[in-house]
């Protein structure tokens, strides 16, 4: 009995050493192997590997994915023209390095997420002060992206960090200056829409004017050519009537006569007081005859 004892106590203190000699490296994750305080090994690839047994060696593991950094509150930065904004941005970044990681931060993300925001903000810092709040938001908000991410990447190589993407997710005034901002622009865009109005009403004023202007032109134009044709047409009957009547001046005579007693006589209460032996009446007197001489009086 206390060989079987001795057996399964030998079995359980060998388990344990083989134990504590194996790891299994994780695929999201390093293993950075300790030899008394220093660094053996730095193990990117997963599976299971072996170390001495503690004290000997220790093993501690590193995140390998992509760790963002996004702060919750914006940071305030000055633009070239002294004007107070907020910016806030976000990082992608993961370890690069593990070995430089480690001797730089101890392993601990949040001293390194501590120093990428420093590194961040002095690189936004260098880049706005050189522009406009215009230039930050949308005239050259490439290039600072640009450089910022130039200057990051530069900085974060040198603490065995690789930096994936920089952002900015918003850019604002501060809420001090947000309401004359306000103001500027209301007042700016109200003159601009008086301009317009002037302008329009202008543009509208000559128009019609032009228009009346115009129409005068057209309807003078339209007077003179009726009025023209008009003396052509009476010029031109005028002298169909000559060359009808020429051919017969006694029944133009005739004729005339017969308008003249027409628009005369064109009422019942029409009274004319007239010798009887007026040209007047020569066609009443002899219709048939048109020379007949008019009678003696008595």
């Amino acid at each position: 009995m206390s060989r079987f004892a001795s057996l399964l106590v030998a079995g359980f203190v060998a388990l344990m050493l083989l134990s504590s000699t194996m790891f299994v490296v994780d695929q999201r994750s390093f293993a950075i192997v300790f030899a008394l305080g220093e660094v053996r090994e730095v193990i990117s690839q997963p599976g299971i590997h072996f170390k001495l047994p503690r004290p000997l060696q220790n093993v501690i593991f590193l995140d390998k994915r992509i760790l963002t950094i996004d702060t919750p509150d914006a940071d305030r930065f000055i633009t070239a023209e002294k004007k107070n904004i907020l910016v806030d941005a976000f990082v992608k970044w993961r370890i690069t390095d593990p070995r430089l990681y480690y001797i730089s931060f101890n392993g601990e993300e949040k001293r390194a997420s501590d120093r990428l925001n420093q590194i961040v903000k002095a690189a936004l810092n260098d880049e706005i002060t050189k522009r406009t709040v215009r230039e930050v938001i949308s005239g050259e908000r490439g290039k600072v992206m640009e450089a910022i991410v130039t200057k990051v990447v530069a900085e974060a190589k040198q603490i065995g960090v690789g930096i994936v993407d920089v952002r900015l997710k918003r850019v604002e005034y501060v809420e001090q200056i947000n309401n004359s901002v306000y103001e500027r622009m209301k007042a700016e865009r109200t003159r601009v829409a008086n301009e317009l109005r002037s302008t329009g009403s202008a543009e509208s004023e000559k128009i019609r004017a032009d228009a009346d202007r115009q129409r005068t032109v057209i309807l003078a134009e339209a007077f003179r050519d009726a009025e023209k044709i008009k003396g052509e047409g009476d010029a031109k009957a005028s002298e169909i009537y000559a060359q009808a009547f020429g051919k017969n001046p006694e029944f133009y005579k005739f004729y005339r006569s017969l308008e003249a007693y027409r628009a005369t006589f064109k009422n019942h209460g029409d009274v004319m007081v007239l010798d009887s032996g007026s040209e007047f009446f020569k066609y009443f007197r002899a219709p048939g005859a048109a020379g007949a001489a008019a009678p003696s009086k008595k």
